[in-house]
């Protein structure tokens, strides 16, 4: 049986285990999940708290509980967020999970070639250059890998982002005239599968934005999400012509 850790409560062990078997693909949507019987003697707990675990993953939308079926992994839930500039946090509440995010690395430099493919600006441009990890209850819910030009965003230089993650932020202080989404499907890399706690073979769903102000490109951004576990969809409507 796996042991709590300090501080760490056995319902909170219960939920992460399995919570973690579910984002990390060994248990793929479909999969009938132990009955709560069993996972009562697994992890020698009363019956009672495994339901609660199993109660919070169902509102989470993680799995389904079927009446004398049993509980089963749900398909990946689905986010309408490919064509707006949309707000993680409101993702991940949206799911019934806690949010939450934790800057990585926040370091001013000078833009090289190679970032001119990703933001349109000169070389030598100074550029925010911003990891972040944005966490869904105690799970990893995705990586944010962000270029900020500060030319065009001069106060960002000086924002706490410990306190409001990067998108956000600039949401409220630089009016967007223009964006560009591109989405796609890639196999994660050693450094991402390790801060997503996935296998590097595991794919990722993989969303790129760059948003232009009036005075220039303002931000490139890229989110990895472990591919099993998202999808997005847009909606439209046939056009006048």
């Amino acid at each position: 049986m796996t042991k709590a850790s300090a501080g760490q409560t056995l319902h909170q062990l219960i939920l992460s285990d399995i919570e973690g078997r579910i984002v990390s693909g060994e248990w793929p949507p479909g999969y009938r999940l132990p009955f709560e019987v069993d996972l009562a003697t697994h992890y020698d707990c009363s019956r009672m708290t495994v339901n609660k675990v199993m109660g919070q993953l169902a509102k989470a939308g993680l799995i389904e509980r079927r009446k004398k079926s049993g509980s089963f992994v749900r398909q990946p839930q689905i986010q309408s967020a490919v064509l707006e500039i949309h707000d993680i946090r409101a993702e991940v509440e949206s799911l019934g999970l806690d949010y939450g995010f934790k800057i990585l690395k926040c370091a001013q430099r000078a833009a090289k070639s190679e970032d001119r493919s990703s933001l349109d600006v000169s070389l030598g441009a100074p550029l925010l250059d911003i990891i972040c990890i944005h966490f869904a209850g105690m799970r990893e819910f995705c990586v944010e890998q962000r270029l900020i030009n500060l030319a065009a965003v001069p106060e960002a230089a000086d924002a706490n982002f410990t306190e409001i993650a990067p998108g956000p932020w600039l949401l409220g202080h630089v009016p967007w005239s223009n964006a560009e989404h591109r989405i796609s499907a890639e196999i994660a890399s050693k450094e991402i599968a390790r801060l997503l706690g996935i296998s590097d073979r595991q794919a990722c769903l993989v969303v790129e934005r760059r948003t232009w102000s009036n005075s220039g490109a303002v931000t490139y951004v890229r989110f990895s999400y472990p591919g099993n576990a998202h999808a997005l969809v847009a909606r439209f409507s046939p056009s006048s012509d």
